[in-house]
């Protein structure tokens, strides 16, 4: 909460320390209704009265406001030493630049006048420090500011700029420890997921690199003599990032590191309730445009609500918004951007499977499903929400994923040796409860979990529940929580059908070591997701492949591969080097 909706002002005008003498201004003081001063105010205090009120009360009337005033400063002292950054536990918060309030801008300087939210830790639900967001006003300062960046980025060579990026990406190194505390302490998510989400930026930043001295396009063989086709590719100009929660920096990176290689710049707005970790991101890459004596716009950040996000997505200057999110807002917003026949990368929704079939590995299916069921407390678009397995190993493989489920370590998420933390927000744990609810309602069987837990923070139970049809409701749901629901399937082209039957497409995955099943699964006939993987989870993706998915996951793709196309804008090229003019298509026109 703002500070200064917390105290009274101005109640230490009230207080003459040398006299029995109170001077009064009737338009600023508060005082506690029930106070003796309070009741003598009230009596002579009119409406009328336009100048100060000097009054002379009994000692004791003084002490009472007096004292009035110490629990006030009392309180405000509390209010701030309650934030978590002034901790002694949470110190490491300053290395990152972070204070008790911080500015919400940047773009080239620090700022922000908007509403000022506060950052809660999920494992305890305590306040960790405050965010002063983006103003409308701010927000369109912000976007000239960036493009005019642009004009001095996009002459510098790629090399250059993947010096640039080389750059940010030692940087991050030097923080990643710190940084992907923050994700830990913020987003809710295990301490060594929170470091490996920090890398995954480092390893883009190091793709990015490379890429600098390959990006081009092909010289291709014309039809018409003294003539040559080439294909010319050129960044887009400005590149919106609006990024979810549970990835408050890989995701970033993804976009960011490609975005600049490839002569963009990038305006960032990260998720409301990880406000912190887009500003310690933030500081980490303005000190190296600094330093280089560029212009911090090219890598601008405003943190706000849907109201900037809205902006983002109608702002014809956002040459390419890049949104990671719901499907449910991921629609909105691709409709308000093809509005303005703009372009777009969405990655949405994921209701992931993994398929178990009678000749899997049962000692890498066990692993799998946890490990991609139960990281990141169900919170990953990549989870592991269905779990179906053959009739003939149904039973086994239940017994030996339920027992695995117990022996998970749930505790505080940047102690070394948890690997189950709490969901991020109080919204997903009403959520978790709401879906076990219809789940039971649909005929499904809770055989493990189904609790919230009896302790400070967000924390559930991870939950299995069996017995749902392939096509219930709710099994089609993508609920962002960690709940598996296990499914059980006769054949292949049963167990292929149902992978493919929910609207989203993202991540997929069997188990199985017969070779032509393998090809079949990755075939036409097989997946129809994005990611499709054999004998391993459906999480964990690397960077140097494309990420993204199909159908109602939006059809985006970041990261590796050729996904850099997506930030760069292609021209075919013809040029006549002859002194003819022969038309395609060897048309005569004379």
């Amino acid at each position: 909460m703002d500070q200064s909706k917390q105290a009274p002002h101005c109640v230490e005008a009230a207080v003459q320390s040398k006299c029995n003498t109170v001077t009064v201004l009737p338009f600023q003081l508060q005082v506690h209704p029930c106070s003796i001063a309070d009741v003598a105010l009230r009596t002579l205090y009119q409406p009328q009265m336009q100048h100060c009120l000097t009054l002379t009360f009994a000692r004791h009337s003084r002490l009472l406001l007096r004292n009035k005033f110490a629990s006030i400063c009392y309180q405000q002292s509390a209010a701030m030493s309650g934030l978590l950054i002034n901790q002694p536990k949470y110190s490491w918060l300053k290395e990152l630049g972070l204070s008790e309030d911080n500015p919400g801008v940047y773009n080239g300087s620090w700022g922000g006048s908007g509403e000022v939210i506060t950052s809660y830790c999920p494992a305890n639900n305590e306040p960790i420090a405050r965010v002063t967001q983006a103003t409308m006003a701010e927000y369109e300062e912000t976007v000239q500011k960036t493009r005019e960046a642009w004009k001095l980025w996009a002459d510098i060579p790629a090399p250059k700029r993947g010096e640039i990026v080389r750059q940010i990406g030692d940087a991050l190194r030097k923080k990643i420890n710190v940084l992907g505390s923050l994700v830990s302490l913020e987003m809710g998510k295990i301490y060594v997921e929170g470091v490996g989400e920090v890398q995954e930026y480092v390893d883009v930043c190091d793709y990015a690199v490379g890429l600098s001295r390959m990006i081009g396009g092909p010289m291709l063989p014309s039809e018409r003599p003294g003539h040559a086709l080439i294909e010319q590719w050129n960044p887009v100009g400005l590149v919106g990032i609006i990024t979810a929660f549970n990835f408050p920096v890989a995701v970033y990176g993804w976009n960011n590191a490609i975005a600049l290689t490839c002569g963009n710049v990038c305006l960032w707005k990260g998720a409301p309730t990880t406000p912190l970790t887009s500003v310690a991101v933030s500081k980490i890459v303005a000190e190296v445009l600094e330093r280089n004596n560029l212009p911090g716009a090219i890598c601008s950040m405003t943190c706000g609500g849907a109201d900037i996000g809205t902006a983002m997505a109608k702002d014809e200057r956002v040459d390419l918004l890049s949104f990671t999110g719901s499907t449910h807002v991921g629609k909105m917003v691709a409709m308000m951007v093809q509005d303005r026949f703009g372009r777009k990368l969405l990655e949405l929704g994921g209701n992931n499977a993994i398929i178990v079939f009678e000749d899997a590995d049962l000692s890498l299916v066990v692993p799998s499903a946890v490990f991609a069921s139960v990281g990141t407390a169900g919170q990953r678009c990549t989870t592991t929400r269905r779990l179906m397995l053959h009739e003939s190993v149904h039973d086994t493989v239940i017994e030996r994923v339920a027992k695995a489920y117990k022996q998970v370590r749930i505790g505080d998420p940047w102690d070394p040796t948890t690997l189950y933390g709490p969901l991020h927000t109080k919204q997903a744990v009403d959520q978790y409860l709401a879906a076990i609810e219809q789940a039971k309602q649909q005929g499904g069987t809770v055989v493990c979990g189904g609790k919230v837990m009896d302790r400070p923070g967000n924390y559930v139970e991870p939950t299995i529940i069996t017995g749902l049809a392939h096509d219930a409701p709710i099994v089609h749901t993508e609920t962002f929580v960690p709940i598996l629901y296990v499914l059980k399937f006769k054949t292949e082209e049963e167990a292929f059908a149902w992978n493919n039957e929910v609207k989203q497409g993202l991540s997929s995955s069997i188990f199985t070591k017969d070779m032509g099943r393998v090809f079949r699964w990755l075939g036409p006939k097989g997946s129809d997701c994005g990611i499709v993987n054999v004998n391993i989870p459906t999480s964990g993706a690397e960077i140097g492949g494309a990420f993204g998915g199909e159908k109602h996951t939006g059809g985006g793709r970041e990261s590796g591969s050729d996904s850099w196309k997506q930030y760069m804008r292609r021209s075919t090229c013809t040029i006549n080097y002859s002194k003819d003019l022969p038309l395609a298509q060897g048309i005569k026109f004379e």
